[in-house]
Formats: C-alpha cells, sequence, structure tokens
C-alpha cells in the first residue's frame, strides 16, 4: 500500500508540475502579443525618469507596465517575521509597508501625472517565497477594463542587476528601462563589478533604455551604420517614434571623408525602408569624425539616442568593444541601445 501510495504521490506531482508548464507557456504566448516594459526603480528621485519613459512609451491599450524594486535579501528577518507578513498582507490590501514599497507607491503618482490613473481598475495581487526571505517577492497587479495592466513589484534578489535579468526571465519584455549609471568601468574591470545600470544594458536580451532627465527635448535621434542589424534598429525605433509622436532624425558617422558616402547611403537606405512602411523622416544628417563623439555631441539636443548594440558577448566586448555601450556611458541625453 505505502508503494502505490509513493507512485500515486509521483504521478500527481508529475501531472501537476506539466499543468504549471502548460500554463507558464500559455501565459508567456499571450504576452508576446502585447508590448511590455518593465520600469525599474531605486529609491531616488532620478529613478522616476524610468516610470516616466514608461508611461510616454505605452500610449495604447495594448501595453503594459510592470514597475519593479529589487530589495536585498533578509536572512536574518531583521523586519521581523510577523511584521514582514503584515505588512505584505497590507501591500496587497491596504497600503504600503515594506521598504522600497513607498517608491513603488510614488510611481502610481508618477503614472496619475502621465495620464494613466489606475484607481478605478481591477485589482489583484499574489506572494511567492524567494530566497528563504520572509518577505520573498510581492506584486500588486491593476487591469483596465480594456485588458492593460500596470504591475507593482518587489522582488528579493541578493544584487539589483540579478533582479532585474531574473524578472526579465518571467517576462518576456520588450523593452527594460534604467535610470542614469552612477558610474561605468571598462570592459576589463566590468568583470570584477560594474554598476547595476552597466550590468542590465550588457547582459538583458531584450532593448534597454537608459532614461535621464531629457523629457523636456523632442525626438528620436536614430543613428545608423547601413548594416541589416542597424536597419532594423531603425525600422523598430522608428515605429515607437511614431506610436508615441516623437520627430525621427536618421544619423550616420563616416570616421574620414572617404566614408562620407558610405554615411549618406546608410541615412539615405534607412530613408527609403522608413517610407515604405509610411513613416515621415523629420530629417537626415551625417559628420565626419569620431563616431562616439559625434553621436554623444549631436544626439544631445534629441529626447533619447537610438544605438543598435552589437550582439557582443561580454568576453567579446573585452577585445572589441562596444560602441552602443560607449554611447550609453557617454551620453547627456536618454539612450535606447536597441537589440
Amino acid at each position: 500500500m505505502a508503494i502505490f501510495d509513493f507512485f500515486r504521490r509521483t504521478d500527481l506531482s508529475d501531472r501537476q508540475e506539466a499543468a504549471v508548464i502548460k500554463t507558464l507557456q500559455s501565459l508567456r504566448s499571450q504576452r508576446r502579443n502585447r508590448f511590455r516594459i518593465l520600469a525599474c526603480i531605486d529609491g531616488s528621485e532620478e529613478a522616476m525618469n524610468s516610470v516616466r519613459f514608461a508611461a510616454r512609451l505605452s500610449v495604447t491599450s495594448n501595453c503594459d507596465i510592470i514597475i519593479l524594486y529589487v530589495r536585498p535579501i533578509d536572512m536574518g528577518l531583521h523586519s521581523g517575521g510577523l511584521q514582514v507578513r503584515l505588512a505584505r498582507q497590507n501591500m496587497i490590501d491596504a497600503g504600503f509597508e515594506l521598504p522600497g514599497v513607498s517608491n513603488l507607491k510614488k510611481s502610481l503618482d508618477v503614472l496619475k501625472q502621465e495620464g494613466i490613473d489606475v484607481s478605478g481598475w481591477a485589482q489583484s495581487g499574489a506572494h511567492q517565497e524567494s530566497w528563504g526571505d520572509a518577505a520573498g517577492d510581492t506584486k500588486v497587479e491593476y487591469t483596465s477594463p480594456e485588458g492593460r495592466s500596470v504591475v507593482l513589484k518587489l522582488k528579493t534578489a541578493p544584487d539589483e542587476a540579478g533582479g532585474i535579468l531574473d524578472q526579465y526571465e518571467l517576462g518576456p519584455y520588450n523593452l527594460i528601462i534604467l535610470g542614469q549609471p552612477s558610474h561605468w568601468r571598462g570592459e576589463l574591470r566590468s568583470f570584477f563589478g560594474a554598476g547595476v545600470t552597466q550590468t542590465v544594458t550588457t547582459m538583458a536580451p531584450c532593448s534597454v533604455l537608459v532614461a535621464r532627465a531629457s523629457l523636456d527635448r523632442k525626438g528620436f535621434f536614430i543613428c545608423t551604420d547601413g548594416s541589416s542589424r542597424s536597419l532594423q534598429a531603425v525600422r523598430r525605433a522608428a515605429v515607437l517614434a511614431t506610436m508615441t509622436g516623437e520627430p525621427v532624425t536618421l544619423f550616420s558617422v563616416a570616421p574620414d571623408a572617404e566614408a562620407l558616402p558610405a554615411a549618406e547611403e546608410a541615412v539615405n537606405n534607412a530613408k527609403a525602408l522608413l517610407k515604405a512602411l509610411k513613416i515621415n523622416v523629420a530629417e537626415t544628417k551625417t559628420a565626419v569624425g569620431d563616431v562616439i563623439e559625434e553621436i554623444v555631441e549631436r544626439g544631445s539636443l534629441y529626447r533619447m539616442i537610438v544605438v543598435t548594440d552589437e550582439g557582443r558577448s561580454r568576453l567579446q566586448r573585452l577585445f572589441k568593444g562596444s560602441r552602443a555601450s560607449e554611447v550609453v556611458r557617454r551620453a547627456r541625453t536618454s539612450v535606447l541601445d536597441v537589440r
């Protein structure tokens, strides 16, 4: 009888696991049909630019915004077991008591200022144990009558960058938005400790927007080198610009005068591609000089610079570098690194 019970429990466990996998696959399939933005905040006022950008980029009802705050593991339960459980319940039912949750609450105020008011939307909550921490992972989801979602997610992780990248795996997401980097190491030194923004920008599977205080500026400054990878980035960025009502400027840099015809051809090809998509190009520009310096200087007048990620691994970046990463590091405006 004991052996029979064992096999029955094993079979039940296998069926439960299969059901969970099927549910997750179905959920991911549904999410692929939506534009999902992961806006990351860390408690600073500057980080709220991530939320503002998320609101302005999600202009249709098929866009979802997930706002993420990553908190460190509290292995010692310093918050107090009972207090943590009460706070966790309060987050879902009444208020925001856990460290970091007040920042998530503030993000709702920012969304409201940007025209996304969730106060009348349906609300649900969920909690999952994580890393042996009493608080674990907690989320509150608001769903509009049209099916649009705004999610507040409090995630527990050993480090902030790891928590953000882990959250991507629960997605998928089309775009991750981060605050501007506090520091940025060289490719070699980054192997031994890089900041959150640098780590996520380097390792994220999807496009990353590094948000700076540039919302008062206008236009997407889209850079192209004429490659097929770059043209794909141009197309995707221009569609996003058009949806949000931002003018498109196409730009290409020639390292010397001899390469200028190739740069001109690159912007003309990109313009022709967008014309076929019925996307208007406000202006095209070319320049001769250092590629990164020209992009940073000329793009500083726009709401965001758009660059194409080279798709290199961390090891390849060590030997070949990354122009896209250098633009993200040195820019004085927001930068969209398209993957």
